[in-house]
């Protein structure tokens, strides 16, 4: 029965040891800022383009790599922000940039869209505290 207890105990401790780890998220510098270069809040813009993101206060690293104040670019498109305390999803509204890229092509179908950057660390998770951009609104034509 001692037995029976002891690694009952044992395995919860690393249950809790483990969550608490999963659970802790990367810091940011308060002054540091993530925000899109180009395109501007409410061009107008004909057929595929490239986006382009900016971060000053803190060094982009691509994913796996941990190092303090880095992260990398994840693209919101036409999405809100995930839950800032969970991975960032990976699917056509939130594209991941995790080997370090400030650029990318995109190719939109004609129409209103909303594009947001959220930096995540070498886990795409959001920092604490969070570093994401403004929405903004573009139209793309044919």
């Amino acid at each position: 029965m001692r037995r029976t207890w002891v690694l009952v105990a044992a395995f919860a401790a690393v249950v809790l040891v483990g969550s608490a780890a999963i659970a802790q998220q990367s810091t940011m510098p308060q002054d540091a800022k993530v925000y899109i270069i180009w395109p501007s809040d409410g061009q107008v813009i004909k057929g595929a383009f490239w986006v382009r993101m900016g971060l000053s206060g803190a060094g982009v690293a691509p994913a796996g790599v941990q190092k303090a104040n880095t992260g990398h670019h994840h693209l919101i498109v036409d999405a809100e922000l995930p839950p800032l305390d969970q991975p960032i999803p990976n699917d056509h509204n939130h594209l991941h940039f995790g080997l370090g890229q400030t650029e990318a092509r995109l190719d939109l179908p004609p129409g209103r869209h909303t594009l947001q950057l959220l930096l995540g660390d070498e886990n795409h998770i959001p920092h604490q505290p969070p570093l994401y951009s403004k929405r903004i609104t573009i139209t793309v034509v044919q």
